[in-house]
Protein backbone atom coordinates (compact mmCIF):
# COMPACT_ATOMS: atom_id res chain seq x y z
CA UNK A 1 0.00 0.00 0.00
CA UNK A 2 2.62 2.16 0.40
CA UNK A 3 3.10 2.70 -3.49
CA UNK A 4 -0.27 4.30 -3.94
CA UNK A 5 0.24 6.22 -1.07
CA UNK A 6 3.56 7.64 -2.60
CA UNK A 7 2.09 7.76 -5.86
CA UNK A 8 -1.54 9.85 -5.12
CA UNK A 9 1.37 12.35 -2.75
CA UNK A 10 3.56 12.88 -5.76
CA UNK A 11 1.20 14.04 -7.60
CA UNK A 12 -0.44 15.85 -5.43
CA UNK A 13 2.55 18.10 -4.96
CA UNK A 14 3.31 17.86 -8.87
CA UNK A 15 0.13 18.09 -10.83
CA UNK A 16 -2.06 20.07 -8.59
CA UNK A 17 -4.40 20.76 -11.73
CA UNK A 18 -5.34 17.01 -10.83
CA UNK A 19 -8.58 16.53 -9.14
CA UNK A 20 -8.41 13.44 -6.89
CA UNK A 21 -12.01 11.75 -5.44
CA UNK A 22 -12.91 8.92 -3.50
CA UNK A 23 -14.63 6.23 -5.31
CA UNK A 24 -17.78 5.00 -4.45
CA UNK A 25 -17.22 0.53 -3.98
CA UNK A 26 -19.03 -1.57 -6.34
CA UNK A 27 -22.17 -3.02 -6.29
CA UNK A 28 -22.98 -6.33 -5.76
CA UNK A 29 -25.19 -5.73 -8.89
CA UNK A 30 -22.15 -3.84 -11.02
CA UNK A 31 -19.67 -6.82 -10.01
CA UNK A 32 -22.08 -9.02 -11.32
CA UNK A 33 -21.59 -7.93 -15.23
CA UNK A 34 -18.58 -10.08 -14.69
CA UNK A 35 -18.59 -12.30 -11.39
CA UNK A 36 -20.76 -15.08 -10.62
CA UNK A 37 -22.98 -14.25 -7.53
CA UNK A 38 -21.97 -17.35 -5.47
CA UNK A 39 -17.92 -15.76 -6.07
CA UNK A 40 -19.02 -11.99 -5.23
CA UNK A 41 -21.14 -13.65 -1.96
CA UNK A 42 -17.84 -15.78 -0.62
CA UNK A 43 -15.75 -12.51 -0.89
CA UNK A 44 -17.73 -10.20 0.70
CA UNK A 45 -19.09 -13.00 3.68
CA UNK A 46 -15.19 -14.61 3.68
CA UNK A 47 -16.91 -17.77 3.00
CA UNK A 48 -14.23 -18.27 -0.40
CA UNK A 49 -11.94 -21.54 0.46
CA UNK A 50 -8.19 -21.21 1.92
CA UNK A 51 -7.26 -22.91 -1.64
CA UNK A 52 -9.42 -19.67 -3.28
CA UNK A 53 -7.79 -16.99 -1.57
CA UNK A 54 -4.16 -18.88 -2.05
CA UNK A 55 -5.01 -18.41 -5.65
CA UNK A 56 -5.73 -14.13 -4.87
CA UNK A 57 -2.01 -14.40 -3.02
CA UNK A 58 -3.41 -12.75 0.14
CA UNK A 59 -5.74 -13.66 3.24
CA UNK A 60 -9.46 -12.99 3.36
CA UNK A 61 -10.59 -9.89 5.37
CA UNK A 62 -13.37 -7.74 5.50
CA UNK A 63 -11.21 -4.46 4.88
CA UNK A 64 -9.98 -6.76 1.71
CA UNK A 65 -13.36 -6.85 0.14
CA UNK A 66 -13.97 -3.26 0.97
CA UNK A 67 -10.53 -2.25 -0.68
CA UNK A 68 -11.53 -4.81 -4.05
CA UNK A 69 -14.95 -2.87 -4.00
CA UNK A 70 -13.12 0.15 -3.87
CA UNK A 71 -10.99 -0.68 -6.47
CA UNK A 72 -13.26 -1.73 -8.76
CA UNK A 73 -15.28 1.43 -8.53
CA UNK A 74 -12.73 3.74 -9.28
CA UNK A 75 -12.30 2.28 -12.82
CA UNK A 76 -15.84 2.34 -12.84
CA UNK A 77 -15.81 6.37 -11.77
CA UNK A 78 -12.97 7.05 -13.90
CA UNK A 79 -15.00 5.66 -17.11
CA UNK A 80 -18.03 7.63 -16.03
CA UNK A 81 -15.53 10.64 -15.89
CA UNK A 82 -14.31 10.42 -19.22
CA UNK A 83 -16.97 9.73 -21.31
CA UNK A 84 -19.04 11.88 -19.17
CA UNK A 85 -21.97 9.78 -17.70
CA UNK A 86 -23.11 10.35 -14.58
CA UNK A 87 -23.44 8.20 -11.44
CA UNK A 88 -27.32 7.04 -11.46
CA UNK A 89 -29.26 9.74 -9.48
CA UNK A 90 -26.75 12.53 -9.80
CA UNK A 91 -26.16 15.41 -12.53
CA UNK A 92 -23.59 14.55 -15.20
CA UNK A 93 -20.80 16.01 -15.23
CA UNK A 94 -18.24 17.58 -17.91
CA UNK A 95 -16.46 15.00 -20.04
CA UNK A 96 -13.20 14.98 -19.06
CA UNK A 97 -11.45 13.01 -21.95
CA UNK A 98 -9.07 11.31 -19.83
CA UNK A 99 -9.20 10.49 -16.20
CA UNK A 100 -8.17 7.78 -14.07
CA UNK A 101 -7.80 5.15 -10.77
CA UNK A 102 -4.74 5.48 -8.74
CA UNK A 103 -4.75 1.56 -8.59
CA UNK A 104 -6.75 -0.65 -10.12
CA UNK A 105 -5.78 -2.52 -13.55
CA UNK A 106 -6.66 -6.26 -11.67
CA UNK A 107 -6.87 -8.28 -15.17
CA UNK A 108 -6.15 -11.56 -13.65
CA UNK A 109 -9.82 -11.83 -12.24
CA UNK A 110 -11.82 -14.31 -13.50
CA UNK A 111 -15.92 -14.56 -13.57
CA UNK A 112 -15.48 -17.21 -10.57
CA UNK A 113 -12.37 -16.60 -8.83
CA UNK A 114 -9.44 -14.81 -7.97
CA UNK A 115 -5.81 -14.89 -9.06
CA UNK A 116 -2.88 -13.17 -8.88
CA UNK A 117 -3.50 -9.66 -6.33
CA UNK A 118 -6.41 -9.33 -8.16
CA UNK A 119 -10.10 -9.78 -6.37
CA UNK A 120 -12.65 -7.99 -8.96
CA UNK A 121 -11.67 -7.64 -12.60
CA UNK A 122 -12.17 -3.98 -12.84
CA UNK A 123 -11.89 -3.51 -16.47
CA UNK A 124 -14.52 -5.83 -17.44
CA UNK A 125 -17.03 -4.54 -15.09
CA UNK A 126 -16.34 -1.10 -16.15
CA UNK A 127 -16.77 -2.12 -19.77
CA UNK A 128 -20.14 -3.74 -18.92
CA UNK A 129 -21.36 -0.95 -16.88
CA UNK A 130 -20.55 1.90 -19.08
CA UNK A 131 -22.27 0.28 -22.30
CA UNK A 132 -25.30 -0.58 -19.85
CA UNK A 133 -25.15 3.60 -18.93
CA UNK A 134 -24.27 4.83 -22.05
CA UNK A 135 -27.25 2.68 -23.85
CA UNK A 136 -29.49 4.48 -21.04
CA UNK A 137 -28.60 8.02 -22.81
CA UNK A 138 -27.43 7.48 -26.51
CA UNK A 139 -28.98 5.73 -29.49
CA UNK A 140 -25.94 4.37 -30.53
CA UNK A 141 -24.06 1.22 -28.63
CA UNK A 142 -20.66 1.53 -26.57
CA UNK A 143 -17.80 -0.69 -27.78
CA UNK A 144 -14.52 -0.73 -25.77
CA UNK A 145 -11.47 -1.52 -26.19
CA UNK A 146 -8.99 -2.67 -23.70
CA UNK A 147 -5.64 -2.07 -23.73
CA UNK A 148 -3.42 -3.82 -21.17
CA UNK A 149 0.11 -3.12 -21.46
CA UNK A 150 1.22 -4.42 -17.78
CA UNK A 151 3.81 -6.74 -18.85
CA UNK A 152 1.55 -10.27 -17.16
CA UNK A 153 -1.16 -10.98 -19.95
CA UNK A 154 -4.56 -10.17 -19.11
CA UNK A 155 -5.99 -13.39 -18.56
CA UNK A 156 -8.98 -13.16 -16.20
CA UNK A 157 -10.40 -10.40 -18.71
CA UNK A 158 -9.55 -12.30 -22.18
CA UNK A 159 -11.82 -14.90 -20.51
CA UNK A 160 -14.45 -12.95 -19.37
CA UNK A 161 -14.96 -11.02 -22.46
CA UNK A 162 -14.71 -13.92 -24.47
CA UNK A 163 -16.75 -14.23 -27.55
CA UNK A 164 -18.09 -10.35 -26.86
CA UNK A 165 -17.85 -9.03 -30.26
CA UNK A 166 -18.55 -5.47 -28.23
CA UNK A 167 -15.35 -5.74 -26.39
CA UNK A 168 -12.11 -5.50 -27.84
CA UNK A 169 -9.26 -7.04 -25.47
CA UNK A 170 -5.71 -6.50 -26.34
CA UNK A 171 -2.42 -7.47 -24.38
CA UNK A 172 1.01 -6.91 -24.71
CA UNK A 173 2.84 -9.03 -22.44
CA UNK A 174 6.32 -10.89 -21.74
CA UNK A 175 5.89 -14.23 -22.71
CA UNK A 176 7.67 -16.48 -20.55
CA UNK A 177 6.14 -14.14 -17.85
CA UNK A 178 2.68 -15.27 -15.26
CA UNK A 179 0.30 -16.35 -15.69
CA UNK A 180 1.69 -19.56 -17.57
CA UNK A 181 -1.34 -20.93 -18.87
CA UNK A 182 -2.41 -18.05 -20.63
CA UNK A 183 -6.06 -17.10 -21.89
CA UNK A 184 -7.10 -15.64 -25.83
CA UNK A 185 -7.10 -12.04 -26.13
CA UNK A 186 -8.58 -11.02 -29.19
CA UNK A 187 -5.37 -9.77 -29.80
CA UNK A 188 -1.97 -10.90 -28.36
CA UNK A 189 1.18 -9.69 -28.70
CA UNK A 190 3.97 -11.89 -26.62
CA UNK A 191 7.43 -10.09 -26.28
CA UNK A 192 10.24 -11.90 -25.31
CA UNK A 193 12.85 -11.57 -22.52
CA UNK A 194 14.73 -8.43 -22.33
CA UNK A 195 13.01 -6.87 -24.53
CA UNK A 196 14.10 -3.06 -24.53
CA UNK A 197 12.52 -0.34 -26.16
CA UNK A 198 12.73 0.25 -29.90
CA UNK A 199 11.45 -3.32 -30.35
CA UNK A 200 8.84 -2.71 -28.00
CA UNK A 201 7.46 0.48 -29.08
CA UNK A 202 7.43 -1.08 -32.94
CA UNK A 203 5.76 -3.84 -31.50
CA UNK A 204 2.99 -1.71 -29.45
CA UNK A 205 2.53 -0.01 -33.20
CA UNK A 206 1.88 -2.69 -35.02
CA UNK A 207 -0.79 -3.88 -32.34
CA UNK A 208 -2.58 -0.79 -32.65
CA UNK A 209 -2.97 -0.88 -36.24
CA UNK A 210 -4.09 -4.19 -36.07
CA UNK A 211 -6.66 -2.59 -33.78
CA UNK A 212 -7.73 -0.18 -35.80
CA UNK A 213 -8.24 -2.77 -38.81
CA UNK A 214 -10.05 -4.70 -36.62
CA UNK A 215 -12.15 -2.62 -34.19
CA UNK A 216 -13.87 1.15 -34.01
CA UNK A 217 -14.15 1.78 -29.93
CA UNK A 218 -16.04 4.67 -28.22
CA UNK A 219 -14.12 3.96 -25.08
CA UNK A 220 -10.49 2.95 -24.34
CA UNK A 221 -9.78 1.46 -21.10
CA UNK A 222 -5.84 1.75 -20.59
CA UNK A 223 -3.96 -0.67 -18.54
CA UNK A 224 -0.73 1.37 -17.68
CA UNK A 225 1.38 -1.10 -16.07
CA UNK A 226 4.58 -0.08 -14.76
CA UNK A 227 6.18 -3.80 -14.41
CA UNK A 228 8.22 -3.77 -17.99
CA UNK A 229 10.35 -1.11 -16.27
CA UNK A 230 14.06 -2.12 -16.38
CA UNK A 231 14.36 -2.50 -12.64
CA UNK A 232 11.05 -4.54 -12.32
CA UNK A 233 11.69 -7.31 -9.79
CA UNK A 234 9.13 -9.71 -11.97
CA UNK A 235 8.57 -7.52 -15.12
CA UNK A 236 11.59 -9.63 -17.33
CA UNK A 237 11.26 -6.59 -19.58
CA UNK A 238 13.84 -3.81 -20.09
CA UNK A 239 11.86 -0.57 -20.81
CA UNK A 240 13.84 2.87 -19.72
CA UNK A 241 11.77 5.35 -18.29
CA UNK A 242 11.73 7.26 -21.59
CA UNK A 243 10.50 4.25 -23.46
CA UNK A 244 7.53 3.96 -20.86
CA UNK A 245 6.77 7.03 -21.29
CA UNK A 246 6.92 6.79 -25.22
CA UNK A 247 4.52 3.99 -24.70
CA UNK A 248 2.08 6.03 -22.78
CA UNK A 249 2.61 8.92 -25.27
CA UNK A 250 1.21 6.46 -27.72
CA UNK A 251 -1.47 5.32 -26.85
CA UNK A 252 -2.95 8.73 -25.56
CA UNK A 253 -1.98 10.05 -29.02
CA UNK A 254 -3.66 7.16 -30.53
CA UNK A 255 -6.87 7.61 -28.76
CA UNK A 256 -6.72 11.55 -29.36
CA UNK A 257 -6.48 11.47 -32.68
CA UNK A 258 -9.56 9.55 -33.20
CA UNK A 259 -11.24 11.35 -29.95
CA UNK A 260 -11.78 8.44 -27.81
CA UNK A 261 -11.86 8.41 -24.24
CA UNK A 262 -9.56 7.23 -22.08
CA UNK A 263 -9.92 5.19 -19.23
CA UNK A 264 -6.62 4.59 -17.05
CA UNK A 265 -5.68 1.67 -14.24
CA UNK A 266 -2.45 1.11 -13.14
CA UNK A 267 -1.81 -2.06 -12.68
CA UNK A 268 1.08 -3.91 -11.83
CA UNK A 269 4.93 -2.40 -10.74
CA UNK A 270 7.15 -4.57 -8.83
CA UNK A 271 10.65 -2.29 -8.90
CA UNK A 272 13.30 -2.85 -6.58
CA UNK A 273 13.13 0.30 -5.29
CA UNK A 274 9.40 1.63 -5.04
CA UNK A 275 10.62 4.78 -5.69
CA UNK A 276 11.10 3.62 -9.18
CA UNK A 277 7.85 2.38 -9.29
CA UNK A 278 6.13 5.29 -8.58
CA UNK A 279 8.08 7.48 -10.80
CA UNK A 280 7.28 5.53 -13.65
CA UNK A 281 4.22 6.18 -12.58
CA UNK A 282 3.98 9.51 -12.19
CA UNK A 283 5.37 9.74 -15.66
CA UNK A 284 1.90 8.36 -16.84
CA UNK A 285 0.12 10.84 -15.04
CA UNK A 286 1.89 13.65 -16.74
CA UNK A 287 1.31 12.06 -19.74
CA UNK A 288 -2.36 11.47 -19.13
CA UNK A 289 -2.66 15.39 -18.33
CA UNK A 290 -0.90 16.64 -21.03
CA UNK A 291 -3.92 15.05 -23.13
CA UNK A 292 -6.51 16.15 -20.17
CA UNK A 293 -5.55 19.52 -20.87
CA UNK A 294 -6.29 18.89 -24.83
CA UNK A 295 -9.61 17.83 -23.83
CA UNK A 296 -10.40 20.33 -21.96
CA UNK A 297 -9.52 23.05 -24.45
CA UNK A 298 -11.98 21.91 -26.58
CA UNK A 299 -14.60 22.77 -24.86
CA UNK A 300 -12.77 25.83 -24.52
Amino acid sequence: MAKYRMLRDRLSAELPQVRMTHALRASDGELALAHSPAYINAIADGTISPTAMREIGFPWSEAMSERARHSAGATVAAARAALGLSTPGAVAGPQEGVAANLAGGTHHAYADKGSGFCVFNDAAVASRLMQAEWGRVKSTPLRVAVIDLDVHQGNGTASILRNDDSVFTLSMHGQKNFPFRKEASDLDVELPDGCTDDPYLHALELALDELDRRFEPGLVIYLAGADPFEGDRLGRLKLSYDGLEARDRRVFDWAWQRRLPVAMTMGGGYGVRIEETVQVQVNTYRVATEYWRRWQNLGG
